[in-house]
């Protein structure tokens, strides 16, 4: 049997989703529940590969398992199993055919970034921090020549693995709510480090520092240097993927709603 899982976390205590050595990751946390809770290995696959710091809406993960259980136990049966920053949201039975990475048509992200003199207390990890003001509309100039296909080497960080540096970006939203900044990326797929670099550019641009048709020579370099310096982790969230209706599964996450100046 085929399972699909929707996984939330706070990626503050751990070392990014991937699995290491070290076993301080969000798969390793699971894979160590999931063995629990059916009594055999259990190997998962996700959708989209978070960094450390970086937390998680709707990760969606895939596996097979020959334990046949309802959907509902399949969320609190693991849930008894794991760490209070990681929990299943949903369990869905899938075709053989599914493949959380292969069948999704694009990922998801937001980064919330707070604007203020003063540095965050309360959101400490889950909000990037600027105390310089930024202008939307020059921000919202800088964004347009980011969409579409593009060779993105100048946003990719060394240790990428991805086979192309093109991909689709097809959308950035850019809106501010109270002293909040939210950004909103969808694209087909992401490289290593990218969003926190665009999110750097799109704050020097902001600030001032740069024009927004810096970014015309930013893609056209082609070269990691040309770019800004990587921004924080902290406010990032992977939102998840999409698929095809004809799949079942979630969009929206609900968690979404909740996130620092949400808007719904």
């Amino acid at each position: 049997m085929r399972l699909a899982l929707g996984i939330s976390y706070n990626g503050l205590g751990y070392q990014g989703w991937q699995s290491q050595s070290s076993g301080l990751t969000v798969q390793d946390k699971l894979e160590q529940a999931l063995g629990k809770f059916t009594a055999h290995k259990v190997s998962t696959l996700c959708a989209g590969r978070t960094d450390a710091g970086v937390h998680g809406l709707m990760q969606v993960i895939h596996f097979d398992t020959p334990i046949d259980r309802p959907e509902s136990a399949w969320v609190r049966g693991t849930n008894a199993q794991l760490p209070h920053d990681i929990a299943v949201q949903w369990a869905k039975v899938m075709p053989q055919e599914f493949h959380c990475r292969a069948s999704a048509t694009s990922r998801r992200y937001a980064y919330i970034l707070l604007d203020s003199p003063v540095r965050p207390s309360i959101d400490t990890g889950r909000v990037g921090w600027v105390y310089k003001p930024l202008s939307l509309e020059r921000m919202q100039q800088a964004a347009q020549h980011l969409l579409g296909e593009h060779d993105f080497s100048s946003f990719r960080a060394s240790a990428c693995q991805a086979l192309s540096p093109i991909k689709n970006l097809m959308r950035i939203n850019i809106s501010r709510h109270g002293v909040y900044w939210r950004f909103e990326f969808e694209a087909n797929a992401f490289l290593h480090h990218m969003i926190r670099n665009l999110m750097g550019c799109l704050i020097m641009v902001g600030d001032g520092r740069k024009k927004p048709d810096w970014i015309l020579d930013v893609l056209a370099a082609r070269d990691r240097d040309a770019a800004a310096p990587t921004f924080s982790p902290y406010g990032l969230y992977f939102v998840g993927p999409r698929y095809a209706p004809d799949w079942g599964l979630p969009e929206h996450p609900s968690l979404l709603d909740g996130l620092p100046g949400a808007h719904g």
